[in-house]
């Protein structure tokens, strides 16, 4: 089993609906987010995935999200802009990217909202 992580970055504001306490309050992070990708066999030159594809899906997923106020834009603005779901919509989004090669699949995405708290989606 071979597995390829990449590391990105965005920020983004967002309010936690039905939360009590002060992340119910408009507020911001710098996220940083792995995302893993796995598959059992390499190309012909020995890549499970090239960097730069793999940057330019995640780079599509994350470029939304990037600078926005999170509760306006979907699907968060049906379902809470939590760490938690936030990493589901970026696997669900990346996942999708690689519909077409179904050699390699990704593993997991963790995203942190700070430098000491993160959370992490497998499926």
């Amino acid at each position: 089993m071979f597995e390829v992580t990449i590391e990105e970055s965005f920020a983004a504001g967002h309010a936690l609906r039905n939360y009590h306490g002060r992340c119910e309050n408009v507020h911001g992070h710098n996220y940083r987010c792995h995302v893993t990708i796995e598959g059992d066999r390499l190309d012909d030159i020995g890549l499970l995935v090239d960097f730069v594809a793999l940057k330019k899906i995640v780079h599509a997923v994350l470029d939304r999200m990037d600078h926005q106020w999170l509760n306006d834009l979907p699907p968060f603005d049906a379902i809470n802009p939590s760490a938690e779901n936030m990493a589901k919509h970026i696997y669900d989004q990346v996942a999708e990217g690689f519909k077409d090669k179904p050699e390699v699949r990704v593993s997991s995405i963790r995203l942190w909202e700070t430098d000491l708290a993160s959370v992490t989606y497998r499926p």
